[in-house]
Protein backbone atom coordinates (compact mmCIF):
# COMPACT_ATOMS: atom_id res chain seq x y z
CA UNK A 1 0.00 0.00 0.00
CA UNK A 2 1.20 3.29 -1.20
CA UNK A 3 2.21 5.42 2.51
CA UNK A 4 4.34 8.54 1.40
CA UNK A 5 2.79 11.80 2.69
CA UNK A 6 1.87 13.10 -0.69
CA UNK A 7 -0.41 9.86 -1.76
CA UNK A 8 -3.62 9.84 -0.45
CA UNK A 9 -5.69 5.76 -0.55
CA UNK A 10 -9.38 5.86 -2.11
CA UNK A 11 -11.68 3.71 -0.24
CA UNK A 12 -14.38 2.72 -2.59
CA UNK A 13 -17.88 2.28 -1.18
CA UNK A 14 -19.99 2.37 -3.57
CA UNK A 15 -20.87 -1.18 -3.36
CA UNK A 16 -21.62 -1.17 0.32
CA UNK A 17 -22.83 2.63 1.78
CA UNK A 18 -23.78 3.46 -1.72
CA UNK A 19 -25.48 0.30 -2.43
CA UNK A 20 -27.70 1.19 0.75
CA UNK A 21 -29.19 3.98 -0.57
CA UNK A 22 -32.72 3.40 -1.38
CA UNK A 23 -33.34 2.82 -5.05
CA UNK A 24 -29.72 1.73 -5.72
CA UNK A 25 -29.68 -2.11 -4.48
CA UNK A 26 -27.65 -4.41 -7.15
CA UNK A 27 -27.73 -7.93 -7.67
CA UNK A 28 -24.28 -10.16 -7.15
CA UNK A 29 -23.53 -10.40 -10.98
CA UNK A 30 -24.08 -6.31 -11.25
CA UNK A 31 -21.90 -5.79 -7.67
CA UNK A 32 -19.04 -7.85 -9.51
CA UNK A 33 -19.47 -6.10 -12.82
CA UNK A 34 -19.10 -2.59 -10.96
CA UNK A 35 -16.11 -3.84 -8.54
CA UNK A 36 -14.04 -4.52 -12.06
CA UNK A 37 -15.03 -1.19 -12.93
CA UNK A 38 -13.52 0.03 -9.50
CA UNK A 39 -10.83 -2.34 -10.33
CA UNK A 40 -9.62 -0.53 -13.33
CA UNK A 41 -10.67 3.09 -12.30
CA UNK A 42 -7.27 2.21 -10.05
CA UNK A 43 -9.34 2.59 -6.64
CA UNK A 44 -6.42 1.16 -3.28
CA UNK A 45 -9.54 -0.35 -1.79
CA UNK A 46 -13.36 -1.74 -2.41
CA UNK A 47 -15.47 -2.20 0.60
CA UNK A 48 -17.35 -5.26 -1.42
CA UNK A 49 -20.30 -5.13 1.49
CA UNK A 50 -22.05 -5.92 4.79
CA UNK A 51 -21.85 -9.64 4.64
CA UNK A 52 -23.89 -10.24 8.19
CA UNK A 53 -26.33 -8.31 6.48
CA UNK A 54 -27.56 -11.06 4.04
CA UNK A 55 -26.88 -13.97 2.13
CA UNK A 56 -26.74 -12.03 -0.84
CA UNK A 57 -24.21 -9.16 0.47
CA UNK A 58 -22.25 -12.47 1.84
CA UNK A 59 -21.51 -13.85 -1.63
CA UNK A 60 -21.15 -10.64 -3.26
CA UNK A 61 -17.70 -9.99 -1.04
CA UNK A 62 -16.99 -13.65 -1.85
CA UNK A 63 -17.66 -13.28 -5.80
CA UNK A 64 -15.71 -9.93 -5.69
CA UNK A 65 -12.45 -11.66 -3.44
CA UNK A 66 -12.49 -14.13 -5.86
CA UNK A 67 -12.21 -12.38 -9.17
CA UNK A 68 -11.01 -8.92 -8.64
CA UNK A 69 -7.03 -9.52 -7.06
CA UNK A 70 -5.26 -5.92 -7.35
CA UNK A 71 -7.02 -3.48 -4.71
CA UNK A 72 -8.16 -4.55 -1.09
CA UNK A 73 -11.29 -5.91 -0.64
CA UNK A 74 -12.69 -4.86 2.33
CA UNK A 75 -15.91 -6.02 4.40
CA UNK A 76 -18.05 -4.08 6.99
CA UNK A 77 -18.83 -5.48 10.49
CA UNK A 78 -19.93 -4.43 13.58
CA UNK A 79 -17.90 -5.35 16.85
CA UNK A 80 -19.72 -8.75 17.22
CA UNK A 81 -18.36 -12.01 17.04
CA UNK A 82 -20.83 -13.27 14.40
CA UNK A 83 -21.03 -10.43 11.99
CA UNK A 84 -16.36 -10.58 12.20
CA UNK A 85 -16.54 -14.46 11.70
CA UNK A 86 -19.11 -13.89 8.82
CA UNK A 87 -16.96 -10.96 7.05
CA UNK A 88 -13.91 -13.27 7.86
CA UNK A 89 -15.72 -15.89 6.07
CA UNK A 90 -16.60 -14.08 3.15
CA UNK A 91 -13.26 -12.40 2.50
CA UNK A 92 -11.17 -15.90 3.06
CA UNK A 93 -10.74 -15.57 -1.25
CA UNK A 94 -9.15 -12.27 -0.99
CA UNK A 95 -5.73 -11.85 -2.12
CA UNK A 96 -5.15 -8.50 0.16
CA UNK A 97 -8.55 -9.07 3.01
CA UNK A 98 -9.44 -5.85 5.06
CA UNK A 99 -12.03 -6.87 8.08
CA UNK A 100 -13.80 -3.19 8.49
CA UNK A 101 -15.26 -3.12 11.81
CA UNK A 102 -17.09 -0.22 13.57
CA UNK A 103 -19.06 0.60 16.28
CA UNK A 104 -20.68 3.98 17.69
CA UNK A 105 -19.19 6.60 19.75
CA UNK A 106 -21.30 9.73 20.32
CA UNK A 107 -23.20 9.63 23.53
CA UNK A 108 -26.27 10.12 21.55
CA UNK A 109 -25.58 6.74 19.47
CA UNK A 110 -24.54 4.82 23.01
CA UNK A 111 -27.51 6.01 24.82
CA UNK A 112 -30.53 6.04 22.58
CA UNK A 113 -29.10 3.40 19.99
CA UNK A 114 -26.81 1.09 21.40
CA UNK A 115 -27.84 1.24 24.84
CA UNK A 116 -24.65 0.88 26.48
CA UNK A 117 -22.34 2.97 28.54
CA UNK A 118 -18.91 4.66 27.42
CA UNK A 119 -16.83 1.98 29.17
CA UNK A 120 -18.97 -1.08 27.59
CA UNK A 121 -18.42 0.83 24.10
CA UNK A 122 -14.42 0.91 24.98
CA UNK A 123 -14.29 -2.44 25.90
CA UNK A 124 -16.43 -3.72 22.47
CA UNK A 125 -14.36 -1.78 20.31
CA UNK A 126 -11.27 -3.66 21.33
CA UNK A 127 -12.65 -6.88 21.78
CA UNK A 128 -13.58 -6.47 18.10
CA UNK A 129 -10.25 -5.35 16.79
CA UNK A 130 -8.55 -8.17 18.63
CA UNK A 131 -10.59 -10.91 17.14
CA UNK A 132 -10.85 -9.27 13.29
CA UNK A 133 -6.93 -9.52 13.78
CA UNK A 134 -7.07 -13.37 14.16
CA UNK A 135 -7.75 -13.93 10.67
CA UNK A 136 -5.83 -10.81 8.80
CA UNK A 137 -3.26 -8.19 9.58
CA UNK A 138 -5.37 -5.01 7.57
CA UNK A 139 -8.09 -4.38 10.53
CA UNK A 140 -10.05 -0.63 10.13
CA UNK A 141 -11.86 0.44 13.06
CA UNK A 142 -14.41 3.25 12.76
CA UNK A 143 -15.87 5.80 15.65
CA UNK A 144 -19.15 5.97 13.73
CA UNK A 145 -20.42 9.40 14.49
CA UNK A 146 -17.16 10.07 15.35
CA UNK A 147 -17.46 14.06 14.41
CA UNK A 148 -20.21 14.62 17.19
CA UNK A 149 -18.43 12.27 20.13
CA UNK A 150 -16.82 13.56 23.18
CA UNK A 151 -13.11 14.10 22.14
CA UNK A 152 -11.77 13.47 25.42
CA UNK A 153 -13.55 9.65 24.94
CA UNK A 154 -13.19 9.45 21.41
CA UNK A 155 -9.20 9.82 21.68
CA UNK A 156 -9.43 7.10 24.55
CA UNK A 157 -11.21 4.56 22.37
CA UNK A 158 -8.34 5.25 19.54
CA UNK A 159 -5.71 4.66 21.70
CA UNK A 160 -7.33 1.62 22.83
CA UNK A 161 -7.79 -0.12 19.45
CA UNK A 162 -4.51 0.96 17.81
CA UNK A 163 -2.80 -1.01 20.85
CA UNK A 164 -5.64 -3.37 19.86
CA UNK A 165 -3.92 -3.42 16.43
CA UNK A 166 -5.87 -1.67 13.99
CA UNK A 167 -4.00 -0.53 10.97
CA UNK A 168 -6.31 1.98 9.71
CA UNK A 169 -8.67 4.70 12.19
CA UNK A 170 -11.34 6.05 10.54
CA UNK A 171 -13.63 9.01 11.72
CA UNK A 172 -16.89 9.30 9.80
CA UNK A 173 -18.87 12.55 9.46
CA UNK A 174 -21.96 10.06 9.64
CA UNK A 175 -24.67 12.60 9.49
CA UNK A 176 -23.11 15.02 7.73
CA UNK A 177 -23.08 17.92 10.58
CA UNK A 178 -19.32 18.93 10.14
CA UNK A 179 -18.09 22.14 8.50
CA UNK A 180 -14.42 22.05 6.82
CA UNK A 181 -13.08 24.32 9.27
CA UNK A 182 -14.53 22.10 11.86
CA UNK A 183 -13.03 18.95 10.40
CA UNK A 184 -9.48 19.94 9.38
CA UNK A 185 -9.12 20.91 13.16
CA UNK A 186 -11.04 17.79 14.40
CA UNK A 187 -8.47 15.60 12.30
CA UNK A 188 -5.42 17.62 13.56
CA UNK A 189 -6.73 17.28 16.90
CA UNK A 190 -6.76 13.96 17.27
CA UNK A 191 -3.44 13.16 15.80
CA UNK A 192 -2.03 15.38 18.01
CA UNK A 193 -3.09 13.76 21.04
CA UNK A 194 -3.45 9.79 20.11
CA UNK A 195 -0.57 7.64 21.06
CA UNK A 196 0.16 5.40 18.41
CA UNK A 197 -1.06 8.14 16.01
CA UNK A 198 1.87 7.81 13.58
CA UNK A 199 1.54 3.94 13.07
CA UNK A 200 -1.72 3.94 11.59
CA UNK A 201 -3.79 5.88 8.69
CA UNK A 202 -6.06 8.05 9.12
CA UNK A 203 -9.21 7.93 7.40
CA UNK A 204 -12.44 10.39 6.37
CA UNK A 205 -15.82 9.44 5.39
CA UNK A 206 -18.03 12.08 5.20
CA UNK A 207 -21.57 12.41 4.52
CA UNK A 208 -23.28 15.31 2.57
CA UNK A 209 -26.57 16.10 4.49
CA UNK A 210 -25.56 19.80 3.96
CA UNK A 211 -23.60 19.25 0.99
CA UNK A 212 -20.45 19.64 2.81
CA UNK A 213 -19.18 15.73 2.17
CA UNK A 214 -16.92 16.37 -0.59
CA UNK A 215 -15.47 19.80 1.06
CA UNK A 216 -14.94 17.98 4.53
CA UNK A 217 -13.11 14.79 3.06
CA UNK A 218 -11.04 17.89 1.87
CA UNK A 219 -10.58 19.30 4.93
CA UNK A 220 -9.86 16.09 6.35
CA UNK A 221 -7.01 15.64 4.10
CA UNK A 222 -5.16 19.14 5.22
CA UNK A 223 -6.08 17.81 9.08
CA UNK A 224 -3.60 14.77 8.06
CA UNK A 225 -5.96 12.29 6.79
CA UNK A 226 -4.61 9.80 3.79
CA UNK A 227 -7.66 7.93 3.23
CA UNK A 228 -10.54 9.30 1.72
CA UNK A 229 -14.14 6.87 1.72
CA UNK A 230 -16.23 8.05 -1.29
CA UNK A 231 -18.48 6.77 -3.72
CA UNK A 232 -19.54 6.99 -7.41
CA UNK A 233 -21.66 9.54 -8.44
CA UNK A 234 -21.71 10.32 -4.66
CA UNK A 235 -24.21 7.74 -3.57
CA UNK A 236 -25.14 6.68 -0.64
CA UNK A 237 -27.16 6.80 2.79
CA UNK A 238 -29.88 10.16 2.52
CA UNK A 239 -27.93 12.58 0.42
CA UNK A 240 -25.14 10.53 -0.10
CA UNK A 241 -21.41 10.26 0.45
CA UNK A 242 -18.52 12.46 -1.00
CA UNK A 243 -18.34 12.16 -4.75
CA UNK A 244 -15.31 9.82 -5.57
CA UNK A 245 -14.65 12.12 -9.02
CA UNK A 246 -15.05 15.34 -7.26
CA UNK A 247 -12.43 14.60 -4.53
CA UNK A 248 -10.00 13.17 -7.30
CA UNK A 249 -10.85 16.11 -9.79
CA UNK A 250 -10.30 18.88 -7.10
CA UNK A 251 -6.91 17.47 -6.13
CA UNK A 252 -5.86 17.07 -9.64
CA UNK A 253 -7.02 20.71 -10.47
CA UNK A 254 -6.17 22.31 -7.82
CA UNK A 255 -2.79 20.51 -6.86
CA UNK A 256 -1.02 24.25 -6.24
CA UNK A 257 -2.96 24.34 -3.52
CA UNK A 258 -3.93 21.02 -2.46
CA UNK A 259 -0.34 18.98 -2.85
CA UNK A 260 -1.99 15.24 -2.55
CA UNK A 261 -2.37 12.78 -5.51
CA UNK A 262 -4.16 9.40 -5.64
CA UNK A 263 -3.46 6.88 -8.15
CA UNK A 264 -7.33 6.96 -9.99
CA UNK A 265 -7.46 6.76 -13.73
CA UNK A 266 -9.17 9.76 -14.05
CA UNK A 267 -10.48 9.05 -17.78
CA UNK A 268 -12.24 5.96 -16.39
CA UNK A 269 -14.14 8.39 -14.21
CA UNK A 270 -17.31 8.90 -16.73
CA UNK A 271 -16.89 5.34 -17.51
CA UNK A 272 -17.39 4.22 -13.89
CA UNK A 273 -20.27 6.84 -13.42
CA UNK A 274 -22.42 5.62 -16.51
CA UNK A 275 -21.88 1.78 -15.66
CA UNK A 276 -23.05 2.71 -12.07
CA UNK A 277 -26.14 4.81 -13.41
CA UNK A 278 -26.96 1.68 -15.81
CA UNK A 279 -26.51 -0.86 -13.23
CA UNK A 280 -28.95 0.97 -11.12
CA UNK A 281 -31.14 2.28 -13.37
CA UNK A 282 -31.06 5.69 -11.49
CA UNK A 283 -29.92 8.88 -13.53
CA UNK A 284 -26.99 11.24 -12.79
CA UNK A 285 -28.18 14.35 -12.47
CA UNK A 286 -27.95 16.67 -15.26
CA UNK A 287 -25.71 19.42 -13.53
CA UNK A 288 -23.31 16.80 -11.33
CA UNK A 289 -19.89 18.23 -11.23
CA UNK A 290 -17.22 16.00 -13.17
CA UNK A 291 -19.98 13.39 -15.21
CA UNK A 292 -22.97 15.37 -15.07
CA UNK A 293 -24.34 15.25 -18.85
CA UNK A 294 -24.18 19.27 -18.83
CA UNK A 295 -20.59 19.51 -16.78
CA UNK A 296 -19.04 20.08 -20.15
CA UNK A 297 -22.19 22.27 -22.02
CA UNK A 298 -22.54 25.50 -23.00
CA UNK A 299 -25.89 27.34 -24.00
CA UNK A 300 -25.06 31.11 -23.31
CA UNK A 301 -23.72 32.95 -26.34
CA UNK A 302 -20.72 34.94 -24.54
CA UNK A 303 -19.92 31.49 -22.74
CA UNK A 304 -19.91 29.34 -26.65
CA UNK A 305 -17.95 32.55 -27.77
CA UNK A 306 -15.18 31.98 -25.27
CA UNK A 307 -15.16 28.38 -25.52
CA UNK A 308 -14.59 28.51 -29.15
CA UNK A 309 -12.04 30.73 -29.21
CA UNK A 310 -10.27 28.89 -26.24
CA UNK A 311 -11.97 26.06 -23.68
CA UNK A 312 -9.57 27.22 -20.79
CA UNK A 313 -11.83 30.48 -20.14
CA UNK A 314 -15.64 28.63 -19.30
CA UNK A 315 -13.57 25.05 -18.85
CA UNK A 316 -10.84 24.47 -15.33
CA UNK A 317 -10.71 20.83 -17.13
CA UNK A 318 -11.09 18.78 -20.43
CA UNK A 319 -14.03 16.47 -21.07
CA UNK A 320 -11.59 14.01 -22.28
CA UNK A 321 -9.67 14.50 -18.81
CA UNK A 322 -11.95 12.62 -17.08
CA UNK A 323 -13.54 10.66 -20.52
CA UNK A 324 -16.58 12.73 -21.32
CA UNK A 325 -17.47 13.27 -24.39
CA UNK A 326 -16.67 16.17 -26.72
CA UNK A 327 -17.40 19.51 -24.88
CA UNK A 328 -20.87 20.20 -26.06
CA UNK A 329 -22.71 24.03 -27.86
CA UNK A 330 -26.22 23.52 -27.00
CA UNK A 331 -28.39 25.34 -29.05
CA UNK A 332 -31.29 27.48 -27.20
CA UNK A 333 -32.63 30.75 -26.58
CA UNK A 334 -29.57 31.77 -24.87
CA UNK A 335 -26.93 31.08 -27.75
CA UNK A 336 -24.41 32.89 -29.84
CA UNK A 337 -24.25 33.54 -33.68
CA UNK A 338 -20.98 31.78 -33.84
CA UNK A 339 -22.32 28.35 -32.27
CA UNK A 340 -24.88 28.03 -34.31
CA UNK A 341 -22.35 28.97 -37.40
CA UNK A 342 -20.13 26.05 -36.01
CA UNK A 343 -22.90 23.66 -34.98
CA UNK A 344 -23.85 23.91 -38.68
CA UNK A 345 -20.33 23.48 -40.47
CA UNK A 346 -20.11 20.13 -37.90
CA UNK A 347 -23.28 19.17 -39.31
CA UNK A 348 -22.10 19.73 -43.01
CA UNK A 349 -24.71 22.68 -43.37
CA UNK A 350 -23.47 25.63 -45.55
CA UNK A 351 -24.85 28.57 -44.61
CA UNK A 352 -23.37 32.26 -45.02
CA UNK A 353 -24.74 35.66 -44.90
CA UNK A 354 -28.29 36.22 -44.78
CA UNK A 355 -29.24 32.52 -44.46
CA UNK A 356 -26.92 32.17 -41.34
CA UNK A 357 -28.92 35.17 -39.89
CA UNK A 358 -32.16 33.19 -40.67
CA UNK A 359 -30.74 30.41 -38.95
CA UNK A 360 -29.75 31.68 -35.87
CA UNK A 361 -33.18 33.97 -35.50
CA UNK A 362 -35.19 30.81 -36.36
CA UNK A 363 -32.56 28.46 -33.40
CA UNK A 364 -33.35 31.97 -30.88
CA UNK A 365 -37.38 31.54 -31.77
CA UNK A 366 -37.38 27.83 -31.04
CA UNK A 367 -35.21 27.83 -28.46
CA UNK A 368 -37.59 30.05 -26.69
CA UNK A 369 -40.07 27.25 -26.88
CA UNK A 370 -38.07 24.52 -26.02
CA UNK A 371 -35.41 23.37 -23.61
CA UNK A 372 -32.80 22.82 -26.58
CA UNK A 373 -32.96 23.04 -30.70
CA UNK A 374 -31.60 19.27 -31.76
CA UNK A 375 -29.45 18.57 -34.74
CA UNK A 376 -32.35 17.19 -36.15
CA UNK A 377 -34.29 20.67 -36.15
CA UNK A 378 -31.26 22.66 -37.25
CA UNK A 379 -31.13 20.89 -40.35
CA UNK A 380 -35.04 21.48 -41.38
CA UNK A 381 -34.20 25.00 -40.45
CA UNK A 382 -31.17 25.41 -42.32
CA UNK A 383 -33.41 23.61 -45.01
CA UNK A 384 -36.14 26.30 -45.11
CA UNK A 385 -33.36 29.10 -44.90
CA UNK A 386 -32.02 27.43 -48.37
CA UNK A 387 -35.38 27.70 -49.55
CA UNK A 388 -36.67 30.86 -48.46
CA UNK A 389 -33.58 32.67 -49.42
CA UNK A 390 -32.74 34.41 -46.36
CA UNK A 391 -33.82 37.42 -44.42
CA UNK A 392 -32.07 40.04 -45.72
CA UNK A 393 -29.58 42.22 -44.51
CA UNK A 394 -31.79 43.91 -42.09
CA UNK A 395 -31.59 40.95 -39.86
CA UNK A 396 -28.13 40.62 -38.87
CA UNK A 397 -28.39 43.01 -36.07
CA UNK A 398 -28.95 39.31 -34.25
CA UNK A 399 -24.91 39.16 -34.57
CA UNK A 400 -24.36 41.60 -31.67
CA UNK A 401 -27.93 40.35 -29.53
CA UNK A 402 -27.33 36.85 -29.49
CA UNK A 403 -25.24 36.30 -26.52
CA UNK A 404 -26.93 35.24 -23.41
CA UNK A 405 -25.78 35.73 -19.81
CA UNK A 406 -22.35 35.45 -19.62
CA UNK A 407 -22.38 34.67 -15.75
Amino acid sequence: MRTDASSILVFDTTLRDGEQAPGFSLDVPAKLALARALDALGVDVIEAGFPIASSADGEAVRQIARGVRRPIIAALARCRREDIEAAAQALAPAGRPRLHVFLATSDLHLAQKLRITREQCLDAAVSGVRLARRFTDDVEFSAEDATRSDVDFLCRVVEAVIAAGCRTVNLPDTVGFATPDETRAFFADLRARVTGADRVVWSTHCHDDLGLATANSLAAIEGGARQVECTINGIGERAGNAALEEIVMTLRVRHARLPWRTAIHAEQLYAASQLLSQLTTEPVQANKAIVGRNAFAHEAGIHQDGVLKDARTYEIMRPEDVGQPAARLVLGRHSGRHAVQRRCEALGLSVRGAELDAVYRAVIDLGARRKAVTDADLRRIADAAHADGGPGEEARHGETLGYGHGV
